[in-house]
């Protein structure tokens, strides 16, 4: 097959998640574990930091891999969603997994899986532990897709597991408490593997505590001390994951991990240039300032639009798309009122239509007009603000990554 025709199966004949919603998530890691037994178990052969959160562990990823590569270390780094291509997903020191080998893994191994019927995102982790394999990474940083526990990439023994915060997002899957949704996220903590916090609730610390102490897992909590490294990421919660990715390593270095302080300086001062990383309070045009963010839960929102809030502008403009799966009883009453609004679905079967979201918006006093598309709404933004005023793309990472 060629590239086009290797993602057009991708995306076309598996169940994905982002394009389809529950219908793809299967709560399992059967289908995970043969398929890294078809591929020859690279897994056992790598070294890992595996990452977990509600909010933040997307950065923190990202933030901890930028250290390690300064450190001297090819890192490899397994996130997502993506948001322009695919192979964003799978990077080694910041470049992305080459088209042959997207090609070369399905073609080798397709068969493989007839009989499995695994999703788009089990198949993504098995391809990215081969590759990471093939390549020979010294160190993966692997972000965990929605949960922990039953998560495709919960099939590794990592150095170091790390989860950055707890909060509401896919209650469907995770459980409508922070108990419950603790308790998965929780499931990535390994028997005597250290495990790093972030900022959590009292009862979201319990769950990590008791679960860490089950196992004998040495557990720590994200360093409070004033004393972190600049950033050249923004956003909202960005000290905190300074914070937890900051223990993280720290952990790791006395864990024997050579990494000098002028590594940990550099790294998290060239995330962006080191990862490419997108989409996080990304600066996206100064005049008018457009800030483009991937928050999309209630957590994330609130911290987002606490941040707008202390810019100064004439006039706010909000282009605004969510998924159909979204509770907009705890997100639109999160936005300011006095914004003009730009309605629009991301180019996803499981966004929700623009109209129907202009319309439940409404309910929340927020007024504004309905596009046929991101990019239209996007348009029509930018032709009423002036200079001076203020441009906010959000509401789900699909609406960012068509505009990023």
């Amino acid at each position: 097959m060629t590239y086009k025709e290797t993602l057009d199966y991708l995306f076309q004949q598996l169940p994905m998640f982002q394009r389809m919603g529950a219908a793809a998530y299967k709560a399992d890691l059967s289908n995970t574990i043969s398929l890294c037994q078809a591929v020859g178990n690279p897994h056992e052969k790598l070294r890992f930091v595996h990452v977990a959160g509600t909010n933040g562990k997307g950065s923190v990823s990202h933030m901890t891999a930028s250290v390690l590569q300064e450190a001297g270390f090819k890192v490899g780094l397994y996130t997502s969603p993506h948001l322009r291509d695919f192979r964003e997903r799978i990077k080694i020191n910041g470049e992305m997994i080459s088209e042959d080998a997207v090609v070369s893994f399905v073609d080798r191994f397709k068969g493989s899986w007839s009989s499995i019927e695994p999703s788009f995102f089990e198949i993504t982790v098995a391809m990215a532990f081969w590759y990471f394999l093939e390549e020979e990474v010294d160190v993966v940083v692997l972000e965990t897709g929605m949960g922990g526990r039953l998560d495709s990439t919960n099939v590794v023994r990592p150095e170091v597991s790390v989860i950055t915060s707890i909060g509401f997002d896919h209650m469907q899957f995770l459980g409508d408490t922070i108990p419950q949704i603790a308790k998965e996220k929780a499931g990535i903590i390994k028997p005597t593997v250290p495990v790093i916090v972030g900022q959590l609730q009292d009862e979201a610390m319990q769950v990590m505590l008791a679960s860490a102490e089950s196992v004998k897992a040495p557990l720590y909590k994200a360093e409070q001390t004033t004393k972190i490294p600049p950033s050249d990421l923004d956003g909202p919660f960005v000290q905190e994951n300074i914070r937890t990715a900051y223990t993280s390593l720290k952990v790791l270095r006395d864990r024997g991990w050579e990494i000098s302080s002028d590594a940990v300086v550099k790294g998290f001062a060239r995330v962006v240039q080191n990862t490419g990383f997108l989409g996080r309070w990304q600066v996206l045009n100064e005049s008018p300032l457009t800030i483009a963010d991937c928050a999309h839960n209630a957590e994330g929102l609130t911290g987002a639009m606490k941040k707008l809030s202390q810019y100064e502008y004439h006039n706010l403009h909000i282009i605004i798309g969510v998924s159909s799966d979204k509770d907009l009883s705890t997100v639109l009453p999160l936005f300011p009122q006095e914004a003009n609004y730009y309605f629009a679905a991301a180019n996803i079967p499981r966004a929700m239509p623009a109209d129907e979201l202009q319309e439940k918006a409404l309910a929340f006093r927020l007024k504004g007009e309905k596009f046929s598309s991101v990019n239209k709404a996007y348009e029509a933004a930018r032709l009423y603000a002036t200079d001076r005023d203020l441009i906010y793309i959000g509401g789900s990472v699909f609406v960012v990554a068509e505009v990023v």
